[in-house]
């Protein structure tokens, strides 16, 4: 096997394991401020739209031997403005450029389109020209946002049936998380927000939820039954669930973003700027930050929200108490015999049941079988310390020994009348 995999199973078992669930204030904190500086991006500077959301003319033509200067310099000589966007599309002799500038009126686009066509010997139909208007980007917009609302709501009710409402907070917490992140991104770097980018953006939605939602059928099937023993809270049993997927998260998230990063890094050295790198941008960071927030945001969340629970809390409650007398009993072991009998009489149960739980480890649940089967196996009117399984009952004929005798409660014992023999 290999070590990937050893490992894999080694969480699987519980033999090793990783504190999510435990340090979720430091993966909160963590978080808040990435997702402070993302807030403070937006507002800050803002998106940089693309001439679909806003309008505007693009102009695409081929000069492999042109720079970025001398294209941005020949658009606004020939009044396309200084806050035209030059982007190259492909490299080596195939080269091309596609220039987006504000809204022009026809006869400047057409000065435009001239004054490209002289400075790099092209005839005028060798320059593409496209009229866009704001109000198709507007149309997208508001489409996007009907769909991200719609798909919100059918993802509530989903979860809400197949799990709980409480996991569907938790879920829609971590969306939030990483839609904010991902615009955050493209505010602080300036990438242009394309139609593309509406497309990827809503796509990710889908992968986190994903990741999120096989998590959560793990905790789910892991708590089953809880409430009704005292081995583990809700936490630790969330915690196990996250370690036995935990392998599981990182593969499917390294095949899925590695075809992403092949398009994002390798495609757009080659091929450039366009629609293709925008959507492999988006997956790309929505996909990085949709595994961090089903495993250190979702979870942790859903736990939290549990453990708020009166019969949760009442089961951390006892948790506690179990695994403090099990830590006190092994104190008591390593102190010696008398330190045993302290520890038992302490818990209020006598010595004998303190070496026991020693012996067996700190097990509540066994003690209690062992004093059920006391009470069955005593006699009528005898009281059996825990930890103690009483004598059964003679069979017929059988003659009874020194131990099934019952003591005698006198104080002295009469003389039996015999001499002992030297």
């Amino acid at each position: 096997m290999s070590r990937i995999g050893s490992i894999g199973g080694r969480l699987y078992r519980g033999e090793v394991s990783v504190e999510f669930v435990g340090r979720r204030r430091r993966w909160y904190a963590i978080s808040g401020a990435i997702l402070l500086i993302s807030i403070v991006a937006l507002f800050g500077r803002g998106l940089n739209f693309s001439v679909d959301f806003k309008g505007g003319s693009v102009f695409q033509f081929s000069a492999p031997h042109a720079s970025i200067a001398q294209v941005r310099s020949t658009v606004t000589g020939s009044g396309g403005g200084a806050d035209a966007i030059v982007q190259q599309v492909g490299s080596g002799s195939k080269a091309s450029w596609m220039v987006q500038t504000g809204k022009l009126a026809y006869p400047q686009a057409v000065k435009v389109q001239n004054g490209i066509s002289r400075a790099y010997g092209l005839t005028v139909k060798q320059v593409s020209t496209t009229f866009v208007g704001p109000s198709w980007g507007s149309q997208i917009s508001q489409k996007a946002l009907q769909a991200l609302i719609a798909f919100l709501i059918v993802i509530v009710i989903y979860l809400s049936i197949a799990f709980e409402w409480k996991m569907a907070v938790a879920a829609l917490t971590a969306l939030a998380h990483d839609i904010v992140i991902t615009i955050g991104v493209y505010a602080l770097t300036g990438f242009e927000v394309s139609p593309a980018t509406v497309i990827g953006l809503l796509t990710i939605l889908g992968y986190s939820l994903y990741d999120t939602v096989v998590v959560f059928d793990k905790v789910r099937e892991n708590t089953a039954g809880l409430l009704g023993s005292s081995r583990s809270t809700y936490s630790q049993a969330a915690n196990l669930a996250l370690n036995q997927t935990l392998v599981r998260s990182i593969n499917t998230s390294l095949i899925a973003l590695l075809p992403v990063a092949a398009i994002l890094f390798v495609g757009a050295g080659l091929l450039g700027a366009g629609e293709l790198k925008d959507l492999a941008l988006v997956l790309f960071v929505g996909m990085l930050s949709g595994t961090y927030s089903s495993i250190f945001i979702a979870t942790p969340v859903l736990a939290q929200l549990k453990e708020r629970e009166p019969q949760f809390k009442a089961l951390a409650k006892r948790v506690a108490l179990r695994e403090s007398g099990g830590r006190a009993a092994k104190r008591a072991a390593a102190k010696g015999p008398a330190a045993k009998g302290a520890v038992g009489q302490a818990a209020g149960q006598p010595a004998a049941a303190a070496a026991t739980a020693v012996s067996d480890g700190p097990d509540v649940e066994d003690a209690e079988d062992a004093d059920y089967e006391s009470e069955d196996t005593a006699p009528a009117g005898e009281k059996v310390p825990v930890g103690r399984t009483a004598p059964r009952a003679p069979g017929p004929g059988a003659r009874p020994g020194p131990r099934q005798q019952p003591r005698r409660p006198t104080a002295k014992r009469r003389p039996s009348g015999k001499k002992k023999r030297r």
